[in-house]
């Protein structure tokens, strides 16, 4: 019998979320306040060099150990367990219909039978999981679950990094997934509590811009592009001379020259804007949708000067950055302008620390 819980096994709190990506760590601390709040208790980012991780696979794991290391101490947590997410790219999820009434037991089972069918790898070289969706709306008596399955290396890498850090990793998710969770949140805000709208959610990436396309709980459409934020470093580069070290150090800290806003970052914010609208008209073309109630943006280059406004010009949808702490309570170490700053870096890792309240 293989080894289930690994991909969505959960976890009583404390709980911290951490989300690798390409550029850099992030964590997220969550808590509740005696009326049922959420309270932002922890929140940091520590930066990756380029090359330590590329398409969620760890190249350089000593240095991101070592990062990640830095960035709890940084937070200032006592936490140790951890919840931690694998890129979609590194994941096969099917959905699957069984029959209902099956006691755990069986239904490990009947999953294992199942994933046979999906997983073109020995399944003695996966980590292999389910969840329970709910009954299946068309066929009563059946019941819906969802079917995850990675390669072990990759779950034991990310492993390996918690446990070089001093934590435990104890929840293993999925990028999208834990993405999807802290945006519903937001979306629940929305006029009518967001109920149909529809709902195009960009993740803006060093490299990579991931696009889902959302209504109620049901994501309807996703794609990822080769674009990011990455390229206006490139731009940095070559328009002044710096390295590329100084260039991303410049435009983190806003120290760059007086013409950057006109020669560099508004064609590149033109030129975003352009790629989102492009990754709109593949969703168009591709399905009976033509239009979305709303735009949301996250990631590092999601707040840059003007995006929203030509994103809105370019698409004729109202657009704005995400905030995934919005109506949290903040704990006392969180600095709010800092925090304010960074908040659309968040989305994933929030959504990886909400895993705490999921019992």
């Amino acid at each position: 019998m293989i080894s289930l819980g690994s991909l969505f096994s959960r976890e009583p709190a404390p709980l911290l979320g951490i989300d690798i990506s390409s550029s850099s760590v992030k964590l997220v601390e969550l808590d509740r306040d005696q009326t049922g709040r959420l309270v932002l208790e922890a929140c940091a980012i520590e930066p990756l060099e380029p090359g330590w991780v590329t398409e969620g696979n760890i190249e350089k794991f000593d240095e991101v150990a070592e990062a990640l290391r830095r960035l709890v101490k940084k937070s200032g947590t006592r936490a140790k367990n951890a919840a931690l997410a694998l890129p979609p790219s590194a994941v096969i999820t099917k959905r699957i219909t069984l029959p209902g009434g099956m006691s755990e037991q069986e239904l490990e089972v009947q999953v294992e039978s199942e994933a046979n069918q999906y997983i073109p790898f020995s399944l003695d070289e996966v980590s292999l999981d389910f969840c329970m969706i709910g009954p299946n709306k068309n066929m009563p008596g059946e019941v819906d679950v969802l079917l995850a399955a990675s390669r072990r290396e990759k779950v034991q890498d990310r492993q390996g990094l918690a446990e070089a850090a001093g934590l435990k990793a104890v929840v293993m998710d999925i990028e999208s997934f834990a993405a999807r969770r802290a945006a519903g949140r937001l979306m629940e805000a929305m006029p009518g509590k967001g109920a149909d709208a529809l709902v195009a959610l960009f993740e803006i990436g060093a490299q990579t811009t991931s696009m889902q396309v959302l209504r109620n709980e049901e994501v309807l459409y996703e794609r990822d592009q080769a674009f990011g934020g990455a390229q206006l470093t490139q731009l940095i580069v070559r328009q002044y001379g710096f390295s590329l070290e100084e260039a991303e150090g410049k435009k983190r800290n806003g120290e760059l020259p007086e013409d950057y806003a006109s020669l560099v970052l508004r064609p590149f914010v033109d030129s975003m804007a352009q790629e989102l609208g492009r990754a709109l008209q593949f969703f168009f073309t591709s399905t009976p949708y033509n239009r979305v109630d709303h735009i949301l943006l996250a990631g590092g280059s999601a707040p840059l000067p003007g995006l929203t406004d030509a994103v809105s010009r370019q698409t004729g949808f109202s657009c704005s950055v995400v905030n995934p702490f919005e109506g949290m309570e903040l704990g006392n170490s969180v600095r709010l302008k800092k925090m304010a700053r960074e908040a659309p870096s968040y989305l994933t890792a929030c959504g990886l620390a909400m895993r705490r309240f999921l019992l």
